[in-house]
């Protein structure tokens, strides 16, 4: 008699999942049903690129610079997809109106894919194109968006560039998880990183920007190219505030009027404790307001924001 359990027939997962609809293999699914292959590289060795662009009051914001980004980061890792800019437009508009979210999260990646043979040589992969929409996430939660984030500054390697091309989008955030179990041990929100040479890099999915002296500093190396970050350049040179990427050390950091960090995931989010220690007097700054209200102003802009076209329920 076999010793062998049975087959199921099917396998059903009882985890709860956000609502959303996903596209997988020319289908759009409900998010429960989004599933990819174990033997799928982009799952068994962190072998994809990606991007997250959201929907804010029904509104994609810079959709076009994410798409460009994230083609690139394609480009880079060899890989490709059958479809163009404008289709993945499409896609990812449909994703968000049949979801009917307003605000969205929405993703869209590239896996490398599986080989029938299980091919050890990323050519014979067939790459993967997957996206999905969701509820719109943010970094910060809202109590911390309040009061002001409390960061982390850990002297954690950020994975250097020589290594792995930062500016393209990637799924390699070991380095940036163990930053923030470092940070969670002294009761931090979130942690920053360093780079080969001791200066801040970026936290786990933001940038970071120093206010000092009436102008604002962000690091130059290391870093993903964030679609935010570029933002708030496009913002301070409307408002004629300097604003530089430079090489910043950890002191520079720690002794800023005002910090604050940037992401598609939360926007604009003021630091208001380093390592529990206050950032100049503790409060929320003048110039972080008016570059936040700014940048939520920027999602009506018809230079930055395309219009979800949802289906009319009757």
């Amino acid at each position: 008699m076999s010793i062998l359990p049975a087959l199921s027939a099917r396998h059903v997962d009882h985890r709860s999942y956000p609502v959303g609809v996903a596209y997988m293999d020319g289908q759009y699914l409900p998010m429960a049903e989004a599933k990819i292959s174990v033997l799928d590289y982009g799952f068994l060795h962190s072998d994809a690129t990606y991007d997250v662009a959201h929907v804010w009051k029904g509104n994609f914001f810079r959709l076009d610079d994410h798409l460009v980004r994230f083609c690139r980061g394609m480009e880079q890792l060899h890989m490709s997809v059958p479809y163009d800019k404008e289709q993945m437009r499409e896609i990812l508009h449909n994703c968000v109106a049949l979801s009917g979210l307003k605000d969205a999260y929405v993703e869209f990646i590239c896996t490398r894919g599986t080989s029938p043979t299980f091919s050890r040589d990323p050519r014979d992969a067939e790459n993967r194109f997957i996206a999905f929409a969701i509820p719109f996430g943010s970094v910060a939660n809202e109590e911390q968006r309040k009061r002001g984030l409390n960061l982390a500054v850990t002297d954690i390697l950020r994975i250097p560039p020589a290594s792995l091309d930062p500016t393209v989008k990637n799924y390699h955030w070991l380095d940036m998880v163990r930053a923030l179990y470092a940070g969670y041990a002294i009761e931090a929100d979130s942690a920053v990183l360093v780079d080969q040479e001791g200066n801040l890099s970026e936290g786990p999915g933001f940038n970071i920007f120093v206010v000092r002296d009436g102008e604002i500093l962000t690091p130059k190396g290391s870093v993903l190219h964030g679609i935010t970050r570029q933002t708030i350049f496009d913002i301070c040179a409307g408002l004629n505030i300097p604003c530089e990427e430079q090489a910043i050390p950890v002191d520079v950091l720690k002794a800023a009027d005002e910090v604050f960090i940037t992401s598609t995931a939360g926007g604009v989010m003021a630091v208001t404790r380093l390592d529990g220690q206050v950032v100049g007097d503790g409060m929320i700054g003048t110039i972080t307001q008016r570059i936040t209200k700014c940048y939520w102003d920027m999602h009506t802009d018809a230079r930055y924001a395309s219009t979800v076209r949802y289906p009319d329920i009757a």
